[in-house]
């Protein structure tokens, strides 16, 4: 199994911090906030990751390679930041047919991902999520699941009004099957291909074979 760390983005809502220095870049206790990430991976057993670099691409490339890392590190150029799913797309080539998580480069996780990538590994499905309540849904990501609160029947990116107050959280466990549902979706309103539209394809088609 891969990992792909999303690195990319402007980081506009950080500024004037992310002016000079890319969000995923930003120390916390002292450490980058991407290396909590690449950590995480390799503590879960994944020892060949991919990151995703965009804005400041030399900058994140130079640091993480300061680094000797217990894994092999790839570095894949995205020229501008145009959606999770779009990222996933261009990284085909690295992930190649290999079930992957996919991380965002921001996230901190209390408890690490160790348990999520053993269960998605074990599971058998096409994709697995994580998820958390949240106060405003409209801020994120948001999910729907049936009664057994096991199987995701829904999913929208930012919706004015959410379906839940269940949020994705920045972790992805994806098969290849993902780069088929992408490939039938297109931009957002926001301009960008949404991976939450490219899972919502998943749940309308492939579980009836298409």
């Amino acid at each position: 199994m891969k990992g792909l760390i999303l690195s990319g983005g402007h980081g506009t809502r950080l500024r004037p911090l992310t002016y000079s220095q890319q969000k995923q870049l930003i120390p916390v206790a002292n450490k980058p906030i991407l290396f909590y990430a690449i950590e995480d991976l390799i503590g879960a057993g994944i020892h060949d990751i991919g990151i995703i670099v965009g804005p400041n691409r030399e900058q994140v490339k130079e640091t993480v390679s300061r680094v000797s890392w217990d894994a092999r590190i790839s570095f894949i150029e995205q020229d501008a930041p145009r959606g999770l799913a779009h990222a996933v797309l261009i990284s085909e080539p690295f992930l190649g047919d290999e079930p992957f998580i996919m991380y965002l480069g921001d996230n901190l996780l209390k408890t690490g991902s160790g348990d999520f990538v053993r269960d998605f590994s074990e599971s058998g499905a096409d994709a697995s999520l994580l998820l958390t309540e949240v106060e405003d849904p409209t801020q994120y990501g948001v999910a729907l699941v049936d009664e057994q609160k096991k199987v995701i029947v829904k999913l929208v990116e930012k919706p004015k009004v959410p379906p839940s107050n269940l949020s994705i959280v920045g972790i992805y466990g994806l098969t290849p099957v993902i780069f088929e549902a992408i490939r039938h979706i297109g931009p957002s309103w926001r301009g960008e291909l949404e991976i939450t539209d490219a899972l919502h394809w998943l749940i309308e088609n492939w579980q009836e074979g298409r």
